[in-house]
């Protein structure tokens, strides 16, 4: 896991590809509105030297849409990605404030637009001031248009109705990242005109088992904790969550130790659960 042949590299290969012509830096911090936490402001307080801000809850999404950051047309992203001075070439490296939530977001949708030259810096923004990387504050230097060219691979994304045939026909194994509490339905949702409970069929990983201190677990924990919910070479697999973000960290670690593509459901709950879609069923209880 130290070249962009994986989707995760270390502080130490960023420190030293940094200022690779190639290379462009992602702060792809995006917080829960619990967290408290404003992502644009602590950019400008301190990012790795270089990088530029990816917004994919407002610039990077689908502002028709009534669901949160939903994935943008080919059209938008690529307006976007090239007013980040993105190329088709460039090797893409993402990060964030919190370690490792929001940067597998924003590298799921670099593959789900068609670009395989992306990774994620694990441990994100914390891993990289540990080990002595330096900082550089204020708004993001200027770039020169880039000239990327988004195509969608549908392999990397699902539809509600995508997802219901899929459960259906159990010709996919389908995982939701949110906690235990909110997969059983015995903690309500957040959102407002949401039902509690899960797709019934789905299966629950907790995305903070991945995860350890900020980082990815070691290899081994993520290979069991997949294999046990059901995520196996050659099966194909979905993963959900609230929203499309924690969901890309399944995806993500699927990529990273089984070589496994895992589609993201990119509606997840803020779609399925909504109490005006009683064509979604819902389950309690455990998987």
């Amino acid at each position: 896991m130290r070249t962009t042949t994986s989707p995760l590299i270390d502080a130490g290969w960023l420190n030293s590809h940094l200022s690779a012509p190639d290379v462009i830096v992602l702060d792809a911090s995006w917080y829960l509105p619990a967290q408290n936490r404003d992502a644009e402001l602590e950019f400008l307080n301190g990012h790795i030297p270089g990088a530029v801000r990816f917004d994919f809850d407002e610039r990077f999404a689908d502002i028709s849409s009534t669901l949160p950051h939903m994935l943008p047309t080919v059209e938008r992203f690529t307006q976007e990605a090239c007013a980040l001075g993105i190329k088709k070439d460039s090797r893409i490296i993402i990060y964030d404030g919190a370690g490792i939530f929001a940067a597998p977001r924003a590298w799921w949708m670099f593959r789900a637009m068609g670009h395989e030259a992306v990774a994620v810096l694990d441990g994100g923004l914390p891993a990289w001031k540990s080990t002595g990387g330096p900082l550089e504050t204020g708004p993001e230097k200027p770039r020169t248009n880039g000239d990327f060219l988004a195509t969608l691979d549908r392999r990397w994304v699902r539809s509600a109705k995508e997802v219901k045939a899929a459960l259906e026909t159990n010709s996919a194994t389908v995982v939701d990242a949110r906690s235990a509490a909110r997969f059983s339905g015995t903690e309500q949702e957040a959102r407002p005109g949401l039902r509690s409970g899960h797709m019934p069929g789905s299966r629950n990983l907790p995305f903070d088992r991945l995860l350890k201190d900020g980082r990815y677990a070691d290899a081994e924990i993520l290979k069991e904790a997949l294999r046990d919910t059901g995520i196996i070479p050659g099966h194909p697999a979905i993963a959900s969550c609230g929203s499309g973000v924690t969901a890309s960290i399944i995806a993500l670690a699927a990529e990273a130790v089984l070589q496994q593509q895992v589609a993201v459901y990119d509606g997840a709950w803020a779609e399925w659960g909504q109490t005006s879609r009683p064509d979604l069923p819902v389950a309690t209880g455990g998987d």
